[in-house]
């Protein structure tokens, strides 16, 4: 697959616009299959944090396949996501997005690569505001497109300091036997390699691994719970980078910083971790102050 590139031409371009209608069933799958326990979560009142990519993935999805060849799909992965919330979601939204893909960078055992995304108000009278901002880098394994282009994903690093500190809570979840079957139905993503044992072994995994959006909405719950007053409405932005793959049947360990305060907002570090895994690295909450 040396003679592969990626296709330039497809950088910067947006997509068009699609739709999506929310409704409060569709929050409630989503959250029944996250297995989050925030009230207004399970009763479809409001959106859970991470439900903020399924209207989205239509777009999400575009980019990459106008610059990734197709040869190399199946061994994409996502890399890192980091949400930036404008307001929460609720039941009776009509959503319009939008993508791009902002630049690559190829690396000895990959290439990422940054897609942005634009959800507004799409509503009839609406004012076209936004509702989030996400930018979402996708990790081509074992492919270097061996070059660097554009621009990647703002940064999010966990500061090692922190460990020296202690933490302000730490959570521990169970993944189910079954969640990738749940997952995959309420959040749109048919992707094979949570779904078919024999694809994901034949895409060099140890079998079907969670969908990192999964993993990522079980911490975000985490962090609600323990410092955000389970109020969606507080959390301003939350990022992270996948490190290793979750299994379904596995419990994961969540560990939560506060790291620092500014503007009524307090931002939190976090890690997840299987055993002594890290399996989420580089995590990051920002959350107003309540009230704010």
């Amino acid at each position: 697959m040396t003679d592969l590139k990626f296709n330039a031409d497809g950088l910067g371009a947006w997509t068009e616009e699609s739709r999506f209608e929310v409704t409060r069933e569709r929050l409630i799958e989503y959250a029944a299959a996250t297995n989050d326990p925030v009230p207004a979560h399970r009763a479809g009142d409001v959106a859970s944090p991470v439900f903020a990519i399924v209207p989205v993935f239509q777009s999400l999805i575009e980019p990459a396949l106008e610059v990734v060849p197709m040869q190399l799909i199946g061994k994409v992965v996502h890399g890192e996501q980091d949400f930036r919330f404008h307001r929460p979601i609720v039941p009776g939204d009509v959503l319009v997005s939008r993508s791009r893909m902002t630049g690559w960078q190829g690396l000895p055992n990959g290439t990422a690569a940054c897609v942005h995304i634009e959800c507004r108000d799409g509503s009839e009278g609406g004012d076209g505001a936004l509702v989030n901002e996400q930018f979402v880098t996708f990790f081509v394994r074992g492919f270097d497109n061996g070059d660097t282009i554009g621009e990647l994903a703002p940064e999010h690093r966990f500061d090692e300091s922190l460990r020296d500190t202690d933490a302000v809570a730490q959570t521990k979840q169970h993944v189910d036997d079954d969640q990738t079957f749940r997952y995959g139905p309420a959040a749109g993503d048919p992707m094979p390699i949570h779904l078919d044992e024999e694809f994901a072994k034949e895409m060099g995994l140890p079998g079907i691994i969670a969908h990192g959006l999964c993993t990522m909405a079980f911490t975000s719950w985490a962090v609600l719970t323990e410092v955000g007053g389970s109020d969606v409405s507080r959390l301003k932005r939350l990022a992270v980078r996948f490190a290793k793959p979750v299994l379904p049947g596995q419990d994961i360990t969540t560990t939560i910083y506060r790291s620092g305060s500014e503007g009524g907002v307090t931002s939190y570090a976090f890690e997840t971790a299987v055993d002594s895994d890290l399996v989420i690295k580089d995590g990051l909450a920002e959350i107003a102050e309540e009230g704010a």
